[in-house]
């Protein structure tokens, strides 16, 4: 239980501790504290008011808080705004002058963590106290030590029990007479729990915050812990043994009952599964249940195998005719990033860039209005690829490079078409950064698969900021990504051509490392192959 309550008290703080930093980073009224007040007094006044206010409305949605502040060092002025339904929040004046107080003291300053929490008492109260300096601008929040407490009172730890909070140098925030007249030790030790006492024993458990420099202990009395132990061992040898029966009579039902009906119906179904229809579970006496589930399944399984002559031929001509359709999604998709590469051109001005980015994209779209077939060759793609990223290269200068690098004799093979652009256009999407230049490296060579067929292996890699957690679990999931934004769908599309296309035979895999990778496998084609696929 202490291990848990100081858990969820750092949970706490560390929300305060988010909020905080937030704040900080935001363009908030936190930034004319920074600068003298007498430089423009009506911005200084409203910045310290707006601050004032996001305070207090904020403050109500942080469990334990007492109070947000803000510290001009410039103008010595203090936004000080308390929770409504804090302790501060009537009588203030004290703790506002303590929190002055602790500020303009240079040495005090020194001294103070940046970057943990700490306990302090002001106005005749433990706080625990964080302060985060920006630039001339001190920003922090107070939690009130019996917030922290309250809870662990409602904790059985005997008459002579205590919860406290004990700070590094070892000193309990309450009952420190207590702690003295039964010499009862509060060294940090590295054991989590240790007998001590002088006299009566007293077993001490503790846990140090991550987040302070303080730790929770449980002090409980020794008469405490064993007074209900012979009671509580009998119940548990009642326990023991009539749970032990009951199981055992429990495992004789369920495996007459339940386990034997339900192994003869995942047999038939492992057996339905490796496409082996012609499998029918036997009529055994059972429970109407299973005897219901049994014939429905060998019913089920009469159906599927007349049903799947039928719908095959269906299916292959459903197959083309949604291959057809994910073609024609993507064009629409890259026609609208081109508009927006030449609006910000026409923005700056770039007439002649903007001559030479409609050339390119004449002879983008003649390849797109060429490709609405099946395949294209190796080389036609990568220049199509080749002029999507001189494109790019005038939307981002000096921030985009790239290599190609395609092994000789792979020119005249066959891929689906638009399939190394998307990708390439992913990359610039989501890991081009103005600050620095994005690398794009693209390698193509031939390989074999584990059966010994030749594949043509595309290795696609970027020194972005590479894949999130979230996303690239789910692209190794092969989940659908796509959005109502239509986020992602490039990628989902070309995972459905090769599906459609290849079926088993093509896969790709995303991974990380220093950046996104991506790696395409396709079976090796060439013209007079294609009839093959």
């Amino acid at each position: 239980m202490v291990n848990l309550y100081m858990n969820l008290s750092d949970a706490i703080l560390d929300d305060i501790d988010r909020y905080l930093y937030k704040v900080i980073s935001e363009d908030s009224g936190l930034q004319s504290l920074a600068s003298p007040d007498e430089t423009n007094p009506d911005l200084y006044n409203m910045g310290t008011y707006l601050l004032f206010r996001q305070f207090i409305e904020d403050s109500v949605y942080y469990k334990g808080l007492d109070y947000f502040f803000a510290f001009s060092a410039v103008n010595e002025d203090l936004v000080f705004a308390p929770k409504p339904t804090g302790h501060a929040y009537t009588w203030n004046q004290p703790i506002r002058e303590e929190i002055v107080h602790l500020l303009q003291s240079k040495d005090t300053q020194a001294s103070l963590p940046r970057d943990k929490w700490f306990v302090t008492r002001i106005a005749g109260a433990d706080y625990l106290l964080k302060i985060i300096k920006s630039g001339n601008v001190y920003i922090g929040a107070g939690v009130n030590v019996s917030e922290v407490m309250g809870p662990l009172d409602l904790l059985n730890l005997g008459s002579k029990g205590k919860a406290v909070l004990v700070t590094d140098n070892n000193k309990p925030l309450q009952d420190e007479i207590f702690f003295n007249e039964n010499k009862i030790s509060l060294i940090n030790k590295d054991t989590s729990s240790y007998l001590t006492g002088e006299g009566d024993k007293y077993l001490v458990t503790h846990k140090h915050s991550a987040k302070g420099n303080f730790r929770l202990v449980a002090v409980i009395p020794d008469e405490t812990i064993l007074e209900g132990l012979p009671y509580l061992q009998r119940v548990i040898f009642f326990i023991t043994t009539g749970t032990g029966l009951i199981l055992l009579a429990a495992l004789f039902f369920i495996r007459k009952v339940i386990l034997l009906p339900i192994n003869r119906l995942v047999f038939a179904m492992r057996k339905a599964k490796k496409g082996l229809l012609e499998q029918r579970i036997e009529r055994v006496p059972s429970s109407s249940e299973f005897e219901l589930m049994d014939e429905t399944f060998n019913s089920m399984v009469s159906e599927i195998q007349q049903l799947k002559i039928n719908v095959y031929a269906e299916q292959l001509i459903s197959q083309k005719a949604e291959l057809k359709h994910l073609q024609l999604q993507i064009n629409p998709h890259f026609f609208l990033n081109s508009l927006n590469i030449v609006y910000y051109l026409a923005q700056e001005k770039k007439y002649n860039l903007i001559q030479e980015l409609s050339l390119s994209l004449v002879r983008y779209f003649r390849f797109m209005f060429r490709s609405q077939t099946d395949f294209v060759l190796l080389q036609d793609e990568l220049d199509h690829t080749e002029n999507y990223l001189k494109i790019q290269e005038f939307r981002f200068p000096g921030s985009l490079e790239y290599s190609i690098s395609l092994q000789q004799g792979l020119e005249d093979c066959l891929i689906p078409p638009l399939m190394i652009q998307t990708f390439t256009e992913n990359t610039i999407k989501h890991a081009i950064n103005t600050d620095g230049t994005t690398q794009i490296h693209i390698v193509i060579n031939s390989d074999h698969n584990e059966d010994g067929d030749r594949m043509i292996h595309i290795h696609i890699k970027d020194t972005g900021k590479g894949f999130s957690d979230d996303i690239l679990h789910q692209l190794q999931q092969q989940l659908n990504l796509t959005n109502e934004d239509g986020e992602h769908i490039g990628t989902w599309n070309v995972r459905r051509r090769l599906l459609l296309l290849f079926g088993e035979k093509a896969h790709i895999e995303f991974s990380n490392s220093d950046g996104a990778v991506i790696d395409i496998m396709l079976p090796y084609y060439e013209k007079e192959d294609i009839s093959d696929v």
